[in-house]
């Protein structure tokens, strides 16, 4: 029994480790650290994003650095110590600089975020090259902080932690700016990127958070692969076995093709419940199921077969199988053949093509270190450090394409930095029609005039804005003066023409803040023959005429409804008459005709 539990923990531990036998190396992620004041250290310096929060990937962060007086390696909460790094309205973030040691990373940060600043650093305690801070290991009480770490955080070198901590204490302003615009690289109008995931659902904290983290992000990757913005490859870590056990009971039971391809057991009990060669043969045909798909220009398909067998398929429910996986294969229209094909032998005493592409593509090339943690996210080459979440790491693959470039998805509000909420971002707005020149985008916000229903609005975005172009008077009277009175509109708004706000007939001002009414009567412009009574009306006047009068507007003067009577009346007759003269004159020269 002794025996068997020490060869347990050696091929476990070699399993952890092996992958690192082929001069693998570990490449810390870095991001730009500028300080701009005090003048004495100013300049740019490499600082390590950590694995956890939120890196604002594509953008940056200006704010002021303190040193607690107290709880300077931020093992403890804060408010324990009556300290509190909440900035106030109208100045900058609080950038809180703690000292490594006594405690996780992760847990200093959480402790300064709960204190409320921005963004923390880290000051290393021996002179070093960089690390990359990582999460601890899993537990129920660090999973709880872990998760919900939303600030970003970066380690720094002794010597730059000493310097800042001297200006600080000097009573010097340190105003230092986080870069991360150049955190990854964005070569051409794609962005390549790949999950190193694992279908085994047993595995604690890691695996639920993969498993949800896959069912969030789902549908953003499949709007970025079929519109051909992304290039997306899924991988899976394999270990082999020692050649010294491969014929052991706990060798054969982790791995197929003799030893080649591992995984460790899902419960750690060589005994009871699932093997690891099962994860093996399920991570290889989720391969497969890629690579069919792919084939069929479909890759899209890849999230949906692992979404619905991760439901469908749970280790739990005893439906982690074959069986399933095929049922789940059938309902996606994809070809069950290709994909067993692909699959080959898993008892064949020799290489497995897509298992052995997957150890080769561990080891790091070029700027990506090797891959040893579960899950690793790689875009354009550069390994992702920070929170596994939705919006996170949209962000970061978003940061990947050159600006102005980036898909509508880019530009939602999963990856929003929420920018316009704070004094709408300091760009134009007008609050009468809720228009604002303010975009959140992953990379902070712009100030552009926006287009409403087809209507382009033109200026500089900050402090001017102004539609243009027909139907400019739809929105908000082109904001121009306007009002409503007795049942009437009456607006300036012209939507022909240079003059763009002109008081309508009636009214004089500038038109776009007032327009007057006008005062005919008064101002004697109209009404204004001798039996003319004038009575001024909003945007127009009456006017009546004495006695049996009729007034005529267009001449401004008044007629007599009885003259015009008699006038009708002499008309009628002077017709009657001329038609008995013609009548007359025609029987006469018919009379004339008949005689001859």
């Amino acid at each position: 029994m002794e025996l068997r539990r020490l060869l347990h923990v050696v091929l476990s531990f070699w399993l952890l480790l092996c992958i690192g036998c082929s001069d693998g190396r570990f490449v810390v992620e870095k991001n730009s650290l500028t300080v701009a004041s005090p003048e004495k250290i100013k300049g740019t310096y490499d600082s390590a994003i950590g694995n956890f929060g939120i890196p604002q990937y594509g953008g940056s962060m200006a704010g002021t650095v303190v040193y607690p007086k107290d709880n300077q390696k931020g093992c403890k909460a804060f408010d324990e110590f009556g300290i509190s790094f909440q900035s106030k309205p109208g100045s900058l973030p609080t950038f809180v600089l703690v000292d490594r040691g006594d405690c996780f990373f992760a847990l200093k940060v959480w402790n300064v975020q709960k204190a409320g600043a921005s963004a923390v650093l880290v000051a290393d305690d021996i002179e070093e090259a960089l690390i990359t801070m990582d999460t601890p290991e899993e537990d129920s009480s660090s999973s709880k902080y872990i998760e919900n770490i939303t600030i970003p955080s970066a380690l720094i070198q002794k010597s730059f932690g000493e310097a800042l901590k001297k200006a600080i204490s000097g009573a010097d302003m340190v105003n230092v700016n986080l870069d991360w615009r150049e955190s990854v690289p964005h070569p051409d109008d794609r962005v390549e990127y790949e999950l190193w995931t694992n279908s085994n659902d047993e595995c604690g904290v890691k695996c639920d958070m993969l498993m949800e983290f896959v069912k969030d992000f789902k549908g953003a990757a499949q709007i970025l692969e079929k519109g051909g913005y992304t290039q997306f490859t899924p991988h899976y870590i394999t270990w082999y076995c020692p050649q010294a056990f491969t014929i052991s009971k706990q060798c054969k039971s982790q791995c197929i093709n003799h030893g080649r391809y591992c995984a460790p057991d899902p419960e750690q009990d060589f005994s009871s419940g699932y093997e690891g060669k099962d994860v093996v043969i399920e991570n290889l045909r989720q391969l497969c199921v890629f690579k069919v798909a792919n084939e069929s220009n479909k890759s899209w398909l890849w999230w949906d077969y692992v979404t619905d067998f991760q439901i469908r398929c749970p280790m739990k429910e005893k439906k982690y199988n074959k069986e399933c996986a095929d049922a789940v294969i059938k309902s996606l229209g994809l070809d069950s053949k290709k994909i067993e094909n692909c699959m080959g032998d898993p008892n064949a005493d020799a290489d497995n093509p897509v298992l052995k592409e997957e150890q080769d593509a561990q080891v790091g090339k070029g700027s990506r270190g090797d891959v040893t943690i579960l899950p690793t996210l790689v875009v354009n080459n550069r390994q992702y450090r920070g929170k596994l979440a939705k919006g996170a790491v949209l962000k970061a693959i978003c940061s990947g394409f050159e600006e102005t470039t980036e898909p509508a998805v880019c530009l939602s509000g999963d990856v929003e930095t929420n920018e316009c909420l704070d004094n709408n971002g300091g760009c134009w707005q007008d609050k009468a029609a809720n228009l604002t020149a303010c975009k959140d985008t992953f990379r902070g916000r712009v100030c552009e005039c926006p287009l409403v229903d087809g209507l382009q609005f033109k200026g500089d975005g900050y402090s001017h804005c102004e539609a243009s172009g027909p139907g400019r008077c739809n929105i908000n009277n082109g904001g121009c003066w306007h009002k409503s009175q007795d049942g009437h509109t009456y607006t300036a708004c012209v939507d022909t023409g240079d003059v763009k706000c002109q008081c309508p007939p009636g009214f004089r001002g500038d038109g776009i803040n007032n327009c007057e009414d006008i005062d005919e009567c008064k101002e004697k412009k109209a009404c204004q023959c001798p039996e003319c009574s004038c009575k001024d009306t909003w945007g127009s006047y009456e006017c009546t005429c004495s006695g049996d009068l009729l007034y005529i507007r267009d001449h401004d003067t008044c007629i007599s409804k009885s003259g015009t009577d008699v006038k009708s009346a002499w008309a009628a007759v002077w017709v009657i008459l001329i038609g008995l003269a013609m009548a007359s004159g025609g029987a006469y020269l018919v009379y004339k005709y008949r005689l001859r």
